[in-house]
């Protein structure tokens, strides 16, 4: 029996001198092995241990919820009391329930011990190509990580998962440097299983990189047009986090305010448009083997050729509203590429802007949206002309999606999601 296990088996135990009969509870116990950079100096390396805990009980339709890092007997007592508590003073909603019954599963994903020697080689390559490929660049810090984590979830229905996960993961800090220049801090990132491939070949790094540099020489303008945007994979994948949340998500699912409520199987934008949460894919190391609510994960088709299939619904809110529940609560997003080259993206716009990085409220209910296009590259007649600053952009989430008129063949793979270039018509950018 595993050190979880055995744990587990003394919060059901506590659980039960309660008398709570509906529960819920994750353990996790952490491992990272972490090095960091000052400079392109490396200048810590530690090993950290994180432990937590988190218990859902449910009590006559009542929902306590409590969470700690202390694993002994005292504090999974602790724990357990507090989310008792909060149970008891709770408001009954017959929404409330705990996962069905599923069959007891194990996960294991990635290395489970850190070839920390291959993992100091690999990171100094990469501090070595920016500096030998990119002089331009300085590099402020580099955190990176080999992370184990041993996680278990068990529910008063019977479901045990228990989960072994190891990934590598770089980020890195830098900006644009070139005498009295300087541009404003970039990140790059990326994870990964092994570490077969250099680092600079993952993810976006080598053309944010690029993009950095190019930015040393912003220029701006004046006015404003109503042109075309091509998002860069970090910037979509913004912007479909807020498409998620603005039509999808339980809170406008609940409320009704949703412009999707009632849309599954409709079309509701572009047919170049095809995006998933996945539970499993060979391209990316962050996704879930069962979500926030204890469902085992599955890969959820969310728009298929324009067309909506799924909302992203968590398990109190599909009883709430009858709707089916979402068995993905990950973030782990794919959108499929297209057959349209980058380079022939930008050759087709007439004016208009690459826009790498968006600075803005939330959209509302309307799905209206303003803020500050970063890392941006104004297009002419098909043509780069060059880094814009002091660029703002506004326009509609819904019309976005709908309004796209290509999505690249290239796609930027960073562990944690795969996502191409989008360019889309009907935005209003302004200089300064």
């Amino acid at each position: 029996m595993s050190e979880l296990r055995e744990i587990a088996a003394r919060v059901r135990a506590v659980l039960e001198s309660k008398a709570v009969k509906e529960y819920s509870f994750e353990l996790k116990k952490t491992e990272k092995k972490e090095l960091n950079t000052e400079n392109t100096t490396f200048s810590l390396f530690r090993t950290v241990f994180d432990d937590s805990i988190s218990v859902h009980v449910l009590m006559d339709g009542r929902v306590g919820l409590s969470s700690g890092s202390d694993l002994s007997g005292e504090g999974i007592e602790k724990t357990v009391e507090n989310a008792v508590s909060g149970a008891l003073s709770g408001v009954a909603d017959a929404a409330n329930t705990i996962a069905e019954k599923q069959e007891e599963e194990t996960f294991v994903s990635g290395p489970q011990e850190a070839d920390m020697d291959r993992f100091y080689d690999r990171l100094s390559e990469l501090l070595e190509t920016v500096e030998k490929d990119f002089p331009k660049i300085k590099v402020l810090q580099m955190i990176a990580d080999h992370t184990r984590t041993h996680s278990l979830y068990a529910n008063s229905n019977g479901t045990l998962f228990e989960s072994c996960d190891g990934l590598y993961s770089v980020m890195m800090e830098y900006a644009g440097n070139d005498g009295g220049k300087t541009t404003g801090l970039s990140y790059g990132g990326a994870s990964t299983h092994d570490l077969e491939k250099p680092f600079i070949e993952l993810g976006s790094f080598w053309k944010n990189l690029e993009d950095a540099v190019a930015s040393l020489s912003q220029t701006s303008f004046e006015g404003k047009f109503e042109g075309t945007v091509i998002f860069t994979p970090e910037c979509l994948r913004r912007f479909l986090f807020m498409l998620s949340g603005n039509y999808l998500s339980d809170a406008v699912i609940i409320d009704g305010t949703s412009r999707w409520l009632d849309k599954v199987g409709e079309k509701v934008a572009s047919e170049l448009v095809t995006f998933s949460l996945k539970a499993s894919d060979e391209r990316l190391v962050e996704t879930e083997p069962y979500t926030d609510d204890g469902l085992k994960a599955e890969n959820v088709m969310v728009l298929e050729k324009g067309v909506l299939k799924n909302q992203l619904l968590s398990l109190y809110a599909a009883n709430k509203t009858s709707r089916p529940v979402t068995r993905n609560s990950s973030r782990a997003m794919v959108m499929e590429p297209g057959e349209t080259p980058l380079k022939n993206m930008i050759a087709s716009v007439k004016r208009g802007l690459i826009v790498g990085g968006f600075s803005g409220g939330h959209p509302g209910v309307s799905g209206d949206f303003s803020g500050v296009a970063k890392n941006s590259f104004y297009i002419e007649d098909g043509k780069i002309q060059g880094a814009v600053s002091e660029t703002m952009i506004n326009g509609n989430l819904e019309k976005v999606f709908q309004n796209v008129t290509a999505v690249s063949k290239e796609v930027s793979m960073d562990g944690a999601s795969v996502m191409p270039y989008l360019a889309t018509e009907g935005i209003v950018i302004s200089g300064k």
